[in-house]
């Protein structure tokens, strides 16, 4: 279940919230006047959320240092939407 808290219960229950994000796993969204606000999670659960992507941009990163080819937005844009339509691009 979605647990949702204003976000004064950061600053009045900071134990209760600390204990529900690393008990359950589960995120708390908090919300300033009655909108979403922020979401508190626990390292793990953002590791889980951040590890992959940022595994994929040191490789880029990699391979842009290997090679001197670069590419414009429109040609990548262009790649990516082949691939999602089934075509090969470039």
């Amino acid at each position: 279940m979605i647990n949702i808290r204003p976000v004064s219960d950061l600053r009045n229950k900071f134990p209760e919230i600390e204990k529900t994000v690393m008990e359950t796993g589960e995120p708390v969204y908090l919300t300033k006047n009655g909108y979403g606000s922020m979401v508190v999670m626990s390292i793990e659960q953002y590791s889980a959320l951040t590890d992959e992507v940022e595994l994929k941009l040191d490789e880029a990163d990699r391979m842009a240092d290997s090679t001197d080819v670069r590419y414009s937005g429109d040609e990548v844009f262009k790649r990516v939407r082949g691939r999602i339509h089934g075509r090969k691009a470039l």
